[in-house]
């Protein structure tokens, strides 16, 4: 848990040994804060039953941090090396001495769910549509939790941002519906390393499966979902299961098709080992009239303080069909050395499109890098780090070893800004074409300031571009700013750039995507963010997509919500007259919604 000197509240689960943090776990805890000329207090009232704990313990692991944003520095209580950052197992203790925590009452939640919807149609009339929904959040013992769902509705969550793609994957999008997001890490293999992203394991189970967007806009209805997870000592535990809707759509607007109601579910069991190790099982399954699909794996971690070896083994089944995964990811961090290596191995025949997001059927890629790595205690630079290895992959569809070399250089400096340089070269091959590859890598950071952070990025590539069926050079541009005008208002924009060439190595075409927004603040708890997503095309010279998106948020509860969301969609799609004439290309409105919602906390 952490406060602000002005009051805001955050809170998290740490997971891994404090590796990565889920700042989706959103507990009952109350807080209070004020400001004095020396200093400022912080008061924090955490109730037994807000939180997961063996009843039986005499002692507990605890920290304290104190983030102090212009100088970038964590001041802890316990002490931890520079090259590891917080670990669990090195917290200081809590002891009991003639007292034991207990909780009382029935650690119920309860939140009925009032809806206001209007959603356009055509010629501009609106379907209204009021509904309800329920959510349960149960806790019959520190060590279990019960999470239920019935007609959810996550209109107030932000559209997807603008995703430019010449690959030969789909694109991929995180979850962020607050019913697949809490808890998520008990159905997520081990090993995940969210601060350098080097190495993720394969996502068998991919949430946005469920209730997923249809060719033509719609959403299949998700109707109700539950899940259940905790721990029995060193044993942890989690099920799922959601059911979907029947729903009608038109695929490429003209062929009819009808998305099956259909039945997800996933099991997980992880047993700690070795002190901070993992070894565990995982399950997912999606049952249709007349389908079944899914996988199951063996995955685990061991780990120490500076480094960790994560493994994973699946298998995949389509009714009587099937295949297998591997993945696996090695990490060293030494005060002077660091070393990564991961691999992944994805068999012809393993596929759970339906309920996994694992694209890469018939591929084997190993990255290996190493390299040294400088921390200073005083000048300019904080720490610097360079590294050198190699990558291969080889492609069922080509035939084909990929390799390449790749060399990069990391520098972050004392005043909160650093940059990265990334270079790599060496042979590929895409749809029958052989080629020398090369790509050049840079980003950048800012946090200078208290008031402002921003980041810069950018690269050049000679790639397949798989949109455009040819050989080419591809490039992009891109950086993000975000700017505390007041202490109420953050003004700021992210801005892409992406220039693509021709087979004869001139410019093809030029997308440029800018998504500026303010976000309003007036009082803590109460949010106002405005949004404007623009997709401009250069040979064409215009806006080719413009995205609207108006949120209001209140916690004027612990846990209890008020939102009311605008969403609207314009572009120049194809557009039909009454004789089904195709009519000229304009901008014109595809979609809109809005969307008032009341979420209330009774908590028993």
């Amino acid at each position: 848990m952490g406060v602000s000197a002005s009051g805001v509240r955050t809170d998290a689960r740490l997971l891994d040994d404090a590796r990565n943090r889920d700042y989706n776990w959103d507990g009952i805890w109350f807080a209070d804060s004020k400001i004095y000329n020396w200093g400022f207090v912080i008061e924090m009232e955490i109730p037994y039953k807000s939180i997961q704990y063996d009843e039986s313990l005499t002692e507990w692991g605890l920290d304290f941090d104190r983030w102090i944003p212009t100088k970038n520095e964590d001041i802890y209580w316990c002490a931890y090396e520079q090259n590891e950052g917080q670990r669990i197992s090195k917290f200081g203790k809590l002891i009991f001495d003639d007292f034991k925590p207990s909780t009382k009452g029935l650690n119920l939640e309860i939140y009925p769910v009032g809806i206001a919807k209007a959603t356009l149609i055509k010629n501009d009339k609106y379907d209204v549509d009021p509904d309800a929904g329920l959510d349960i959040f149960y806790n019959p013992s520190p060590k279990l939790t019960f999470q239920f769902t019935a007609n959810p509705d996550f209109a107030q969550i932000e559209a997807d941002p603008f995703d430019f793609n010449i690959s030969r994957f789909e694109s991929y999008f995180d979850e962020r519906r607050p019913f697949f997001t809490e808890g998520a890490e008990v159905f997520t293999a081990s090993g995940r390393e969210r601060s350098s992203g080097f190495y993720r394991p394969l996502e068998l189970f991919y949430p946005r499966r469920i209730g997923k967007k249809l060719p033509d806009g719609q959403e299949v209805p998700l109707n109700f979902g539950a899940k259940a997870f905790g721990r029995f000592d060193d044993l942890e535990y989690g099920g799922f299961v959601a059911r979907t809707g029947e729903i009608d759509y038109v695929d490429d607007d003209t062929l009819s098709l009808t998305e099956k109601d259909a039945y997800f579910a996933s099991a997980r069991i992880k047993k700690q080992i070795y002190g901070n190790s993992s070894i565990g099982a995982l399950y997912v399954g999606k049952y249709t009239a007349g389908n079944t699909y899914g996988v199951i794996d063996i995955d685990g971690a061991f780990r120490e303080s500076d480094w960790q070896l994560a493994y994973q083994v699946a298998r995949s089944f389509k009714n009587n069909e099937g295949g297998f995964a591997l993945s696996a990811g090695y990490r060293l961090t030494k005060e002077n050395w660091v070393a990564f290596i991961r691999g992944r191995y994805i068999g012809n025949d393993f596929d759970i499109e339906q309920i996994g997001y694992v694209p890469w059927i018939g591929t084997t890629q190993i990255t290996a890098l190493t390299g040294p790595r400088w921390f200073y205690k005083e000048g300019a630079v904080s720490s610097m780090m360079m590294y050198f290895g190699g990558s291969t992959y080889y492609e069922k569809e080509d035939e084909f070893t990929d390799y390449e070399g790749i060399l990069g250089w990391n520098m972050q400096f004392r005043n909160n800004w650093g940059f990265e340089i990334n270079l790599s070269g060496g042979k590929a091959k895409d749809d029958d074409v052989e080629y020398t590859s090369y790509e050049a890598n840079f980003s950048s950071w800012y946090n200078i300031s208290a008031r402002w952070d921003a980041n810069l990025y950018g690269g050049y590539s000679k790639t397949y571009n798989f949109d455009r069926e040819y050989l080419s050079f591809y490039s992009w541009l891109g950086g993000y700013i975000d700017w505390k005008a007041f202490d109420i208002l953050n003004l700021g924009t992210s801005y892409d750039m992406y220039v693509e060439g021709d087979p004869d190595n001139n410019i093809e075409d030029i997308t440029y995507n800018a998504r500026p927004y303010f976000s309003l603040t007036p009082i803590n708890d109460l949010n106002i963010k405005v949004y404007v997503d623009n997709v401009f095309i250069k040979s064409v010279d215009r806006l080719d997509q413009v995205v609207f998106g108006l949120f209001f948020a209140y916690n004027f509860s612990p846990k209890s919500w008020i939102y009311f969301a605008l969403n609207e969609i314009r572009d120049r799609s194809e557009e039909y007259d009454q004789f089904k004439n195709v009519l000229p290309r304009k901008m014109h409105v595809t979609d809109r919604a809005a969307v008032m919602k009341l979420k209330y906390l009774y908590y028993f």
